[in-house]
Formats: C-alpha cells, structure tokens, sequence
C-alpha cells in the first residue's frame, strides 16, 4: 500500500510471518476440537482444551513481556515461537498416524500446552517489531491492515480445517499445519530489520511490576484490555461450535469450519473499512457500542436452531469484534511508551489471550451446568452488563478521542 512504500519489505515480511502463524494455530484449534469431540463426547473436554492453553500462557505471558524489551533480538523470540509450533503440529501428525503411543487425549492437551507456551512470546515480539518497523503516523491505518490479515487468517484456517478434515483427514490438516508453521519460521528468518540494543538492567519482577503499574495506572488501556477481556471471557461461543454442529445441526465437520470461520469474516469486512476510515472522534463510545453489539449476537446465536442463522449472526458478531480489536489495538499502540512495549503487549495478552482460553473453559463448564442454549444465552447477557459497569466506571473511555492520547 501507497502509506507503506518505505518500509514495504518488511511490513510484509511481517505479515506473512502472522497469517501463517494464524492459518496453521486455527487449522490446529479446528482439528483439535474435533478430534477431542470425537473420542469424548463431552462438552467439558472441549472446555479443557482452553483451560490446557491458558495455564502455560498464563504463566510464561509476562516473564515473556520482560524478555522482549530487555532483550536484543525480538526477532529471535518469534523465530522460536514459530518453531515450537512447528514442532507441535508435528507431533501432532504423528500421533494420527499412530508412531506416539499412549492415551491419545494426553497427547493433544499436551500439545496444547505448548502451543500456550509459544503463544505467549508471538503478541509482545509482533507489537514490538511492528512499531520498529513503522513510524508513529502510521499506527492507525497499519493496526487496520494487520488486524485485516489476521482475520483473513481467522476466516481462511477454520474454513480449510473444517474442508480438510471433512473431505480428507484429520493427518491431512495437522501436515498443512505444520508446513504453515515452517512457512511462518523461513518468513522471520528472512525478516531483516534493524533493532536497537537494550542497555537497561532491569531485574525480572521489577521489570514485570512496571509494566504492571503503568497500565494499572491508565484508565483507558486498562479499560479497553478488561471490557475486551470480560466479553471474550463470557460471551465467545466458538468452543462449543462442535457441540452445536454435531448435537444441534447435526451436520458434518466441513459445517465447524464454515461457523468459525464467520466471525472472522465479518472482521475482514471491518478492518478493510476502517484502514480506508479510521475512527478518531468517539473512539471510546464506538469501542463500548460494538462490545455491546457482540453481546447482543451472541445472544441471537444462542437462541438460534438454524444454521444459516446461526452464522449470519457469527458473522455480525465479527463486524463488532473487528471495531473492538482495531480500536483497541490502536489505543495501546499511541499510548504505550517504546520502552515498555513488551511488557504492555504481555499483559494484554493476559487480558485478552487468556480470556479466549478461559472463556473456552468457562464456557464448557457452564455448558455442562446449564446445557448448552442457556449457557450461550447468560455469556451473551453477562457481556452487556459488562458494557454497562465500563461505561460507568471508566468515563475517559467513554469520552476518548484518539488524537488525546500520546505516551
């Protein structure tokens, strides 16, 4: 694009590096749900699977803030991120064609653990690299553009897993999984850019603990990370999908991709409106009216018998989450200073990454307490009332103009 010709290299690089990393881990999310759906039959091992991601990522998240802004090579962080991936897609393969023996289910959840471990070290080395890589003015378009990659990978893994388990193996998709991760790992590789050295000496938990304090202390980042994260946390539905497509629909796996796949489409939609429209003026009250409209969704969805229905309401669940990502990914983006990049990109991803996770096991759980309508139905009401106490709550948010904000 015309706004990137200086450093169009790589900022491409970059985002190949993304895309694939999200192709392959959706491919994996999708093969793994079912594969685990399909030897259970329970709506709480569905669950588990978020609950085995979080944990590892919940405690290596902020340790791997510290790493990227003390240390040299931030490149080096998702080189290896990008091979540990590469590796558990592997493994992953192997076990389906049967040279891993043992308790099957062991295997995946501890795939997915280290697929935690690696993801904890992908958010704070891509924040990083992304504001070396690009000047300041650039932020909000260039958070659109990324945000529209990452969607498309969103749309495009959960579709291909769905059509390569569906008409061909759950072998088949593991293996393009692990060559997508290889893919990821040669584009970083190549990446070629120039980092300044850390000459801070900054002890570990003092370190954690800045980071910490200065979001803490900003009303409007820790704001937009908890409305993001409570909503995820109770109103994301995407793992019960297998449930509602084998138990509700009753239809085939090729269906479970279609579904995971609409939300993301509807972030596409988004973000490739607001890099041509970038929202500047009322940015707090837009980012509040889209949580509230994915709430809403939600609760459509978990009404919903119809499977056209059903992903049509995904579908716009996806615009909202778009508006929601972009703007939120912005706001941390200008107000966050370069030194503590790392550290502020790490604990989002505690707000939000494991949010997804948690919000996967909460849901399992709460599918097995209430059944699985009702329980969609109470996340998509507890997201409203969310929307509700952060307006309240938090009125720098809700009157936040972008051009306000500075580090």
């Amino acid at each position: 694009m015309e706004i990137f010709k200086y450093h169009n290299y790589a900022f491409t690089k970059l985002l190949v590096f993304r895309i694939q990393m999200v192709l392959a881990y959706q491919i994996i999310a999708v093969s793994v749900g079912w594969h685990i759906y399909e030897i259970t039959h329970d709506v709480l091992s569905l669950g588990l699977i978020g609950l085995a991601e979080v944990v590892p990522y919940f405690a290596s998240a902020l340790f791997a803030g510290h790493a990227v802004d003390h240390y040299y090579s931030r490149r080096t962080f998702a080189t290896l991120s990008a091979l540990l991936l590469t590796l558990n897609a592997f493994t992953l393969m192997a076990l389906v064609l049967g040279y891993l023996h043992g308790n099957h289910l062991v295997w995946i959840y501890g795939s997915v653990a280290l697929t935690g471990l690696a993801r904890a070290f992908i958010a704070p080395s891509y924040s990083t690299l992304f504001a070396l890589i690009l000047p300041r003015e650039q932020y909000s378009r260039a958070a659109g553009i990324g945000t529209t990659v990452f969607q498309i990978g969103l749309v495009l893994g959960p579709a291909i897993g769905g059509l390569l388990i569906g008409f061909g193996s759950k072998t088949l998709a593991y293996s393009v999984s692990t060559i997508l991760c290889f893919g990821a790992l040669v584009a970083m590789l190549l990446l070629n850019i120039h980092e300044p050295k850390k000459t801070e000496s900054t002890a570990v938990l003092s370190s954690i603990g800045q980071g910490l304090r200065f979001v803490f202390s900003h009303q409007v980042i820790l704001a937009a990370m908890s409305l993001d994260m409570f909503a995820v946390l109770f109103g994301g539905a995407v793992a019960m999908l297998p449930a509602f497509i084998q138990d509700v629909y009753q239809i085939g796996p090729e269906s479970l991709g279609m579904l995971r796949a609409a939300p993301a489409a509807g972030a596409i939609v988004t973000g490739l409106w607001l890099t041509r429209h970038p929202i500047n003026l009322h940015a707090g009250r837009w980012l509040l009216s889209a949580v509230g409209g994915f709430g809403f969704c939600m609760i459509g969805f978990g009404l919903s018998t119809s499977f056209w229905l059903s992903a049509l309401l995904l579908l716009l669940s996806g615009v909202f989450d778009g508006v929601s990502v972009v703007l939120r990914q912005t706001i941390m983006q200008l107000a966050t200073p370069d030194a503590m990049r790392g550290r502020v990109s790490a604990i989002n991803g505690v707000f939000i990454g494991s949010s997804n996770e948690l919000g996967a096991f909460e849901s399992g759980v709460a599918a097995r307490l209430m059944g699985l309508v009702p329980s969609v139905i109470f996340g998509g009401l507890m997201t409203l009332s969310i929307v509700g106490i952060t307006a309240k709550c938090a009125p720098k948010l809700r009157q936040l103009d972008l051009n306000q904000l500075h580090p």
